[in-house]
């Protein structure tokens, strides 16, 4: 008859997003920043780490190509987990990108000193759907069954595929169903 089949999967929810109600759209989270070595920290420190909207999964490397030198700050040479070459990052202003952190400078760096900052998978926990949110929860995963107190971690039903009223859904930030209805629909999750 072409109906759409109405599906369900057991999502944990991450805590600590309060009330959750039937209809949110959730995100699931995919991406995290894991444990950064570097040079000592005697030397100087990266602070901030967080990732950038095309962060990838692997290794980020900042290798210093121009030493700490009387008043002029280090430089480092940036590549993602795939060998390509970003854009330098220098000592003491922040660096935007796929990944975004400061380099704080102590005794000074020399060259080859190096950050290693790997992004590793999430806790593929979910939470609700925001554009803005770059752990992989920006993009929409299944919606909601019931309402759900996230005080603590739970453990809830979502639907996974099946035909929806638009109105009754509900998203993060300033997010609407025009914005996620593309990805929805590729997952079977129909609005109208």
């Amino acid at each position: 008859d072409g109906s759409v089949p109405i599906l369900t999967k057991a999502v944990k929810l991450d805590a600590g997003q309060g009330a959750l109600t039937r209809g949110t759209v959730l995100g699931k989270i995919t991406k995290a920043v894991g444990e950064i070595v570097g040079p000592d920290t005697a030397k100087g420190t990266i602070g901030t780490v967080v990732l950038g909207k095309a962060a990838k999964l692997g290794t980020y490397t900042l290798t210093c190509t121009t030493a700490t030198d009387t008043g002029v700050a280090a430089v480092f040479k940036a590549v993602d987990p795939d060998g390509m070459r970003l854009d330098d990052a220098t000592a003491g202003i922040p660096y935007v990108g796929p990944i975004n952190f400061t380099i704080t400078e102590g005794t000074g760096f020399d060259v080859g000193d190096e950050f290693s900052i790997p992004v590793i998978a999430g806790s593929g926990q979910y939470k609700i759907v925001n554009s803005a949110n770059v752990d992989g929860s920006q993009d929409a995963d299944c919606i909601l069954a019931d309402d759900v107190d996230t005080a603590t971690s739970v453990v809830a039903v979502a639907y996974t595929s099946g035909h929806f009223n638009r109105k009754a859904l509900v998203f993060g930030g300033a997010d609407t169903a025009d914005m996620h209805e593309a990805k929805l629909r590729e997952l079977g999750i129909f609005l109208s």
